[in-house]
């Protein structure tokens, strides 16, 4: 058996860093891991460092400090043993815009090993009726499918997605996300990273939030956000005031804002918080026009980071 096989991980990355030319730290010092079968999304804002790191994993660079494995292998140091067990999906694949789709996956094919038939990755990307048409003619949405097409000729092991969905429409998104978790189901790892949190929340089973080089949080979606308060809104009725409404403090409401006749909490217990305004809303006979009551959502986590991380520096 492969030394390999036997690691629950396939993507170890212990205290990580790479330095760029005039001393900048792109990536300071970050670990995480991702389990076989896993998909793991890497976020942050631009600069955050998700492109270094992923070049990092990829073995186009040698770290400037700590130590990365990608099936047991340094990524850099042992290309050989890695490339032809991972697929690539980059941000721009820059085809030669006279082939057609056909002939690119063909030369593409030539330097894989193992690769599948052309016409069977093309059908599973959305591109079999696209076939015989040049890669100029294209919609930047096609351009995406084939770049992903291309990555999944090999039958890979371990996938990078560097931002998959960027240029694609909703349908696009949608056969584009099923087809990563039918992989994943399959037991092939996924790292992406993506700037559309909805996408990272649907997909990934752990995911890693950079800021300036660091992990600034990580976990599952669910742990991620678990820390972030709930929000409800809505409209007072005529003739109220917000302060008509049960005392905020004692209904677990850790902030509130008030814009025009709207109100908006921010609780710590959203089923406490609503089910005292509902039932004050009740006692007083009034509708709460525009009621809306939800949990955090990745996008407020990521957001919150980002803010706190802003004000501590």
């Amino acid at each position: 058996m492969d030394h390999t096989d036997e690691h629950e991980h396939v993507i170890e990355v212990t205290d990580l860093r790479r330095v760029y030319g005039g001393g900048f730290e792109a990536v300071r010092g970050i670990g995480f891991s991702v389990a076989r079968g896993e998909v793991f999304a890497l976020l942050g804002t631009n600069g955050a460092g998700k492109t270094s790191t992923v070049e990092l994993l990829e073995g186009l660079a040698p770290p400037s400090g700590g130590r990365v494995r990608v099936l047991g292998h340094d990524p850099f140091l042992e290309r050989s043993a890695v490339r032809p067990r991972t697929g690539v999906m980059l941000q721009e694949g820059g085809f030669p815009s006279d082939l057609t789709v056909t002939e690119t996956v063909r030369m593409w094919a030539a330097c894989t090993s193992g690769a599948r038939p052309e016409g069977e990755v093309l059908e599973r990307v959305g591109l079999g009726g696209r076939a015989g048409v040049r890669v100029r003619q294209l919609s930047g949405g096609e351009r995406r499918r084939l770049d992903l097409a291309l990555a999944l000729l090999g039958a890979p092991e371990v996938l990078f997605l560097d931002e998959p969905t960027t240029g694609l429409d909703a349908e696009g998104r949608r056969d584009t996300w099923a087809l990563v978790r039918a992989l994943r189901d399959a037991g092939t790892t996924v790292l992406l990273t993506t700037h559309h949190l909805e996408e990272a929340e649907g997909l990934a089973d752990r995911l890693a939030i950079l800021h300036r080089g660091r992990v600034a949080a990580s976990g599952t979606p669910a742990e991620v956000t678990a820390g972030r308060p709930a929000r409800m809104s809505f409209e007072l009725p005529d003739g109220y005031f917000l302060g008509d409404l049960p005392p905020l403090a004692g209904l677990g409401v850790c902030g509130h804002e008030l814009d025009g006749r709207t109100v908006r909490l921010r609780t710590q217990d959203l089923q406490r918080t609503a089910t005292a305004v509902l039932a004050w809303a009740g006692r007083a006979g009034v509708e709460l026009r525009g009621l809306d009551a939800r949990s955090a959502s990745l996008e407020e986590a990521f957001l919150g980071i980002a803010r706190d991380r802003a004000v501590a520096a």
